[in-house]
């Protein structure tokens, strides 16, 4: 059998769903650029939806959260198994755990050319209590040894903030380290359209983890509910048990119940969320570059972030949005009501914020952007 002329390239992510919401465009490029592209995944339900883009599956048995010794060990060896069987000429490992199973099991494999994109520095390095004080020394210790192994390995970060964090720790070395910004947003899909009218609403769109500021956001619905502001506010998305910063869910309903903010789970329509929704909301402690907000700022809608990394990439104060400090539920609450009394201030930021949207957060410009890198490695 003659040998497969396109290079192979496998992408490591630890969901299905993710690799479906988050790099299709970039794989999409990578395919029709000429690369046969595997993915690695743990399988729910887009096995389908990933085999119709023309792309391999290759199922793995492993969990995104927890950190079992001997559940990665054994996760390390299904994917140092995966590509010596595959022998891909490039991987690109997404998210924490993927880059640091990924990259032992690639150095153990030999791949040639490696692609770590950390979406965020996460729990973590963010986390001052519990396992991220316990793990979090032992995985940025991992991160040192692993990154640098190879001559065509590189480090993909979202937002210049977390870049020059590694940097500056001695994690990578900054010529092994490229910026990225985000994921991108499908411009077509997540397109302006004018606020729905009535009752201003806000929307926090994200999983329900208290480092994502959604315990800051209820806190200011109280505040404005005191104050007899009306202002909806809306708490978007599913419940991660697997995650130790997750929201449990009885504190969902409780505060459902006590009429501060509704919980509507994850939903399938985010476009058409953002074209019922007024004010996109995310007082976060950290991010890579959330994509929750790209898409928002693609519909025009103005935005209000706490002033982090990653947030404050999309959110540009007085410009495209309102940036709050973090973890500061009367500030919030303050740019909260700021935005629902100015329908003019909401719009004015908002156009600004899909003009923003346009130039620098296409999916066009960041998959070209990943795929350019996949061959600049390749030629070296």
């Amino acid at each position: 059998m003659p040998p497969n002329p396109r290079p192979k390239l496998i992408y490591l992510v630890t969901e299905d769903w993710y690799f479906l919401s988050h790099r299709l465009p970039m794989a999409r490029a990578a395919r029709d650029a000429g690369f046969e592209v595997v993915v690695a995944t743990r399988l729910g339900d887009g096995r389908a939806a990933i085999e119709a883009e023309g792309f391999r599956v290759a199922p793995l048995d492993w969990k995104r959260g927890g950190w079992n010794p001997f559940a990665e060990l054994c996760a390390v060896a299904a994917v140092r198994n995966l590509y010596r069987r595959e022998r891909p000429d490039i991987v690109h490992h997404v998210a924490m755990k993927p880059v640091l199973e990924g990259s032992l099991a690639a150095w153990l494999a030999g791949v040639p050319t490696a692609v770590n994109a950390l979406t965020g520095l996460g729990y973590l390095f963010t986390g001052k209590q519990g396992l991220a004080r316990v793990l979090g020394p032992a995985v940025r210790y991992a991160l040192k040894l692993l990154l640098g192994r190879g001559r065509r390995w590189r480090l993909v970060m979202q937002n210049p903030d977390d870049l020059d964090l590694l940097v500056s720790r001695g994690i990578v070395a900054r010529e092994r380290a490229v910026l990225i910004p985000g994921s991108g947003v499908d411009l077509a899909k997540f397109s302006p359209s004018p606020e729905p009218p009535g009752t201003p609403s806000a929307a926090l769109v994200a999983r329900m983890l208290w480092d994502k500021g959604v315990g800051e956001l209820v806190e200011a619905a109280r505040i404005l509910k005191s104050r007899g502001i009306a202002v909806r506010v809306r708490l978007v998305g599913p419940l991660d048990q697997e995650n130790p910063a997750a929201i449990p869910r009885a504190t969902l309903e409780q505060w459902v119940a006590e009429g501060v903010a509704e919980w509507t789970g994850p939903v399938k329509d985010v476009a058409g969320l953002w074209r019922e929704t007024s004010i996109a909301v995310l007082p976060s402690y950290r991010e890579g570059l959330p994509k929750a907000l790209l898409e928002a700022a693609s519909c025009g809608r103005p935005m209000i972030a706490a002033d982090v990394p990653g947030c404050r990439e999309i959110v540009r104060h007085e410009e495209t949005g309102i940036l709050v400090p973090p973890r500061d539920p009367k500030a919030l609450a303050e740019a909260l009501a700021r935005l629902a009394a100015d329908q003019g201030l909401r719009r004015r930021l908002g156009a600004a914020a899909r003009k923003t949207a346009e130039k620098r957060f296409s999916d066009k410009v960041i998959a070209g952007a990943t795929v350019e890198l996949y061959r600049a490695l390749s030629r070296r």
